[in-house]
């Protein structure tokens, strides 16, 4: 992958692919220091430094640290997350829905449509509880009806221009717009907490050697990803020999490979964006029935553990489910005339690629879960809790997912480079593709 990598400045398109996300991120952090109007950020920064171990860390983790300045990109890319999961959760059950799905270029667009829609009504619905909640609190400089619509339509327009913005780096950056977003706010936060957690050591409030151990088991956690991410179960895929055209093809076996984390980093996205819901609630309501539910799901605890890694297996297997269609798969094959050896085409395919599936979504939503909890527990018991939210479990396969994804990304556009400029060269080699002498032999033979 570094050699390939190597070659990304030699090609312009590329080039100006990158650029043009580097743009869009330099806009990004930009706006995340535009604080809505009415709102005393001092008063607001200090709640912050006095709850640093409730879920409002992690919260403000996705939102790249827009929650304690109150930016305009508070409620960051959240509601887009969520709308995708309820949207993606009714496809299968709503026969309109799947349809849509099937149509192809076109049923994407409209369920595109809808998924925008939906995120701006639940900006606004969120925005309007988070004025209210404020307002409770005291952090409002002059409450009223003109600062609950100045924060809504603030907080909406954010989310909006957060989802316009993800899009266009997916269209015309390097792809995955909403994911490098996250990781861009993730990054951004890495530079303070080490400095803060620097600062810890020096105090005496951290001992070097438990600052050394969390540098050590941050560098572990990374090569543990990494391998991970990498490794993948080999399925060998037959072809018999089969005319193509007017000429006969040789048959070949090909390999179908799938990860044993197929479902990234979607599983610990979802999980906390369901967490955030009764958190916020919780944090802004007087009832202490609210109150005791947020107790619950403060990171750390045993329940918030519980609850958080049985929602990541669950959305595994959900998500999975969703991007790996095996039935569909095993139809492909048997049209193409590919088979699994020692297993029948058709619906024993089918079986046979649930079967393995099934075991690797298993593994991997263990592996997942592991990774988002245990690092999170060490560094909270290593009195660290800054340090664990953006290097917890959960940001740092983020940003490894997002990275070795942008990489792959990336080379596949360097590869195609490389491609066509061979086939390019080619071509102009005597009787090559392309050639005169090729093009009057065709032109003779008709």
């Amino acid at each position: 992958m570094i050699g390939g990598l190597g070659d990304v400045g030699k090609i312009p398109e590329l080039r100006k692919r990158i650029v043009f996300t580097l743009l869009m991120l330099a806009v990004y952090r930009f706006g995340v220091f535009v604080s809505t109007p009415g709102i005393d950020v001092d008063a607001l920064r200090k709640m912050f430094d006095t709850g640093g171990g409730t879920l409002f860390g992690m919260i403000n983790m996705f939102s790249g640290g827009s929650l304690e300045n109150f930016s305009i990109f508070t409620l960051g890319i959240i509601p887009y997350i969520s709308v995708s999961i309820i949207i993606q959760v009714l496809t299968p059950t709503i026969p309109a829905l799947e349809a849509l799905k099937k149509e192809g270029e076109a049923g994407r667009r409209v369920l595109t449509r809808y998924t925008r829609q939906g995120t701006i009504l639940l900006a606004i619905l969120q925005s309007m509880a988070i004025s209210f909640g404020l307002e409770k609190q005291g952090l409002v400089i002059v409450p009223g009806w003109t600062f609950r619509i100045g924060a809504i339509i603030s907080l909406t327009a954010g989310t909006a221009f957060l989802m316009w913005l993800g899009e266009q780096i997916t269209e015309k950056g390097i792809g995955n717009g909403i994911s490098i977003l996250i990781f861009a706010g993730i990054v951004a936060r890495m530079p303070q907490v080490l400095a803060l957690t620097a600062d810890l050591i020096d105090k005496g409030e951290i001992q070097p050697l438990s600052g050394l151990l969390l540098i050590a088991f941050s560098i572990l956690t990374v090569a543990a990803i990494v391998f991970v991410e990498r490794s993948h179960r080999k399925i060998p895929i037959q072809y018999p020999r089969r005319m193509v055209g007017k000429n006969l093809a040789q048959a070949q076996t090909q390999y179908m490979p799938l990860k044993v984390n197929m479902a990234g980093v979607i599983p610990p996205i979802f999980a906390s964006s369901f967490l955030v819901v009764p958190a916020t609630i919780a944090s802004f309501s007087p009832n202490e029935f609210f109150e005791d539910l947020g107790a619950w799901v403060q990171p750390g605890t045993w329940s918030y553990t519980v609850i958080f890694v049985a929602l990541i297996i669950l959305f595994s297997f959900f998500y999975t489910a969703i991007i790996f269609n095996p039935e569909e798969m095993a139809e492909n094959l048997k049209k193409n005339g590919g088979f699994i050896p020692t297993v029948r085409p058709g619906k024993q395919t089918a079986d046979y690629l649930y079967a393995v599936l099934n075991r690797l979504t298993v593994w991997g939503s263990i592996y997942i879960a592991i990774v988002c909890v245990v690092p999170q527990l060490f560094y909270f018991e290593m009195g660290a809790e800054q340090f664990a939210y953006v290097f917890g479990g959960t940001a740092i396969l983020i940003a490894v997912g997002v990275t070795l994804d942008t990489a792959s990304q990336i080379e596949s556009y360097v590869v195609a480079r490389n491609y066509e400029a061979f086939m390019s060269k080619s071509s102009k080699k005597r009787g090559g593709i392309g050639s005169m002498s090729y093009a009057r032999r065709r032109i003779l033979r008709r």
